[in-house]
């Protein structure tokens, strides 16, 4: 059975595409901690990030780290953290989010909720820079 970000990256389920290459997707959480709060998997599906073969997990990096260059000119911050976790969904992913603090990447308080036009807009501008680098 394929996991919620399988059917995001086959395009079944939409969203807020921040950023794509032949092999990744980062988009931007439906329920973030901070504004411009994004998700990058691999396309293909493997539910443990550790189970990635190492050049796999190397390219994985390798794309957040444009994405997370891309994300902090629009949603400036000193840094852009990254956390993984891995207990939510069964498809490897990387949070990516921008900081000010250590409490801006706390995965239990409670969760913003944008306006779709504002989703959409961040999700494109993070995409602009995404192509620029």
């Amino acid at each position: 059975m394929s996991s919620i970000f399988s059917k995001i990256a086959a395009g079944e389920i939409p969203c807020y595409k921040a950023a794509e290459d032949s092999k990744h997707l980062a988009f931007l959480d439906i329920a973030p901690v901070a504004k411009g709060h994004v998700l990058v998997i691999p396309k293909k599906e493997t539910d443990y990030i550790f189970d990635l073969p190492d050049n796999e997990l190397g390219e994985l990096m390798s794309f957040a780290k444009k994405v997370a260059k891309a994300l902090i000119k629009v949603c400036p911050a000193p840094k852009i953290g990254m956390s993984v976790i891995g207990l939510d969904v069964p498809h490897a992913h990387i949070h990516l989010v921008p900081i000010h603090g250590v409490a801006d990447i706390d995965f239990g308080k409670e969760k913003l909720h944008l306006p779709e036009e504002e989703m959409k807009a961040l999700a494109d501008s993070i995409f602009a820079e995404f192509r620029k680098l």
